[in-house]
């Protein structure tokens, strides 16, 4: 089904958020709150709601979240009143939650295909791939159940450290937070970035994250390390990004051999020391386009990146866009650029 332009579509937007007993308050209630917001400003334009939200469960009724607080369902599921979008979310305990909503699973499998758009946040994922409808598509889920999400079902290309990515009219994303990212995308698709952004400011949400942005940092990346001289070693390298560094002299501060260094770097960090490096570097330049109005190459320099197609090519490969196209998309609001 394919979404009316904004301008020609007057009747709100159906939006059906599924839980269940267990369900993440947080993805519930983020997501519900950027709708909310997205109507209010779009009245404040005089023009009508965009979006008619309710709360969707296997039966009516109070749903017990994972903290004290309960949700309505005011709609059952079922396959004969559809609504335009829906959103499934996480659970912390996603394989009980799995294994109680035989029925979840078995409406996802019947109305994929013919909702607009079909959610999936965090843990979430799991009740989509157990319907199928994953196979053969990239998805991603929170970065602690990836790789549990990859071994039960192969088929799918399970990307561990986006923030969300849509496959065709299926959307997948990160833990909590990242159901806000969603959301934020799914009104810049439907009343374009200008709204999306005065919500983000109305949530004191600070920058918009494009999807396939990693769901760490390289800064929390050193953080979750275990062993302190290879945290060590990753916070000298967030400090000299400037300089040419290599294996040989990255071990020799660690006191190891280079062998045992790469190996143990890529088992603590998850990533080579390459990657790690590139992903700092990439960070960096991120942070630089969005806040400072520096032309592009010199952002390149700034980051430590070889050249301005260096950089070109690691946004390509992390964003699939270009670094120019990120600085439009996701400048600092206000931010007067300098010409490239």
């Amino acid at each position: 089904m394919n979404a009316k332009p904004a301008a020609a579509r007057t009747v709100a937007r159906n939006v059906d958020i599924v839980v269940y007993p267990g369900f993440k308050a947080m993805e519930a209630i983020g997501p519900m709150s950027v709708f909310e917001y997205a109507n209010l400003h779009l009245q404040r334009r005089g023009r009508a709601p965009g979006y008619d939200v309710r709360i969707a469960s296997t039966a009516v009724g109070p749903v017990r979240s994972d903290t004290l607080m309960s949700l309505d369902a005011t709609k059952a599921l079922s396959p004969l009143s559809l609504p335009d979008d829906a959103i499934v979310v996480g659970a912390r305990h996603i394989q009980a939650a799995l294994a109680a909503g035989p029925d979840i699973v078995a409406w996802v499998a019947a109305s994929a295909p013919r909702l607009r758009r079909l959610a999936a946040l965090c843990s979430g994922a799991f009740f989509l791939a157990a319907a199928g409808v994953l196979d053969g598509k990239r998805a991603t889920t929170h970065w602690s159940v990836a790789d549990r999400l990859q071994a039960d079902f192969p088929s799918i290309s399970v990307e561990a450290d986006a923030i969300f990515i849509r496959s065709d009219n299926l959307w997948t994303s990160a833990g909590v937070t990242a159901g806000i990212d969603l959301a934020l995308a799914l009104v810049e698709e439907d009343f374009g970035r200008d709204l999306a952004l005065e919500v983000a400011t109305e949530m004191v949400v600070y920058l918009k994250r494009p999807g396939g942005q990693s769901q760490f940092s390289a800064h929390l990346l050193s953080e979750r390390t275990a062993k302190p001289n290879i945290r060590d070693i990753q916070n000298w390298i967030l400090d000299n990004l400037h300089e040419k560094l290599s294996v040989a002299q990255l071990a020799q501060r660690a006191m190891m051999s280079e062998r045992n260094f790469t190996r143990v770097f890529q088992q603590e960090v998850g990533l080579s020391t390459q990657a790690f490096i590139e992903a700092c570097r990439f960070e960096r330049a991120t942070q630089l386009l969005a806040d400072l109005a520096l032309p592009i190459k010199t952002v390149a320099a700034r980051a430590s990146f070889s050249d301005e197609a260096h950089m070109r090519r690691v946004f390509q490969k992390k964003l699939g866009i270009t670094p120019k196209l990120y600085r439009e998309r996701f400048a600092t609001t206000g931010l007067q650029l300098a010409p490239d």
